[in-house]
């Protein structure tokens, strides 16, 4: 029997070491889904975010991220917390190419990751000397952009990486 008379499980031949073990498949990323996914998951943070603080100031009055004056809409810390999270979207598509490319499991990496970024957010307000209405307001407008952010890039993530054995 030749040494290249086996074959692994791609039918590629395979060099007799005593024991059958054939190579792991790569991961190859679609940079152009990834990217767009990313693109869509920073539009729906902003959203989010601006859904948020229409909740949390609109209808539930509390004075969150702005003083009551400013209306439901609040000012411009309102947009900059829409543009953090559109942001934060970006970086973590850039973040999970990174771990596409450089690592053999980036999924279970990419979302402890995500899981602490998130309940760092959710703890900053809890730091402030606001009170406990806008903390916990506050709390969970970072909250629902973490969930948005973490599940879309996952479920982006995973549609668009291909296992090839080359």
């Amino acid at each position: 029997m030749d040494a290249w008379d086996s074959q692994n499980s791609y039918g590629q031949p395979q060099q007799q070491t005593g024991y059958l073990r054939p190579k792991p498949p790569r991961l190859r990323v679609d940079a152009a889904r990834l990217w767009a996914g990313g693109a869509m998951t920073a539009v729906i943070a902003a959203l989010t975010a601006v859904v948020g603080v229409l909740l949390v100031r609109g209808v539930l009055d509390v004075p969150l991220f702005a003083p009551k004056g400013d209306g439901a809409m609040g000012d411009a810390s309102t947009g900059l917390l829409a543009a953090g999270a559109a942001v934060a979207a970006l970086a973590g598509t850039a973040l999970l190419h990174l771990l596409i490319v450089a690592t053999r499991q980036p999924g279970p990496i990419f979302v402890c990751i995500v899981v602490l970024a998130t309940v760092v957010m959710v703890l900053l307000p809890f730091t402030t000397s606001l009170p406990i209405d806008a903390k916990i307001g506050s709390a969970a407008v970072c909250l629902a952009v973490g969930i948005a952010i973490g599940s879309l890039l996952s479920a982006t993530g995973r549609s668009s990486v291909r296992r090839s054995p080359y």
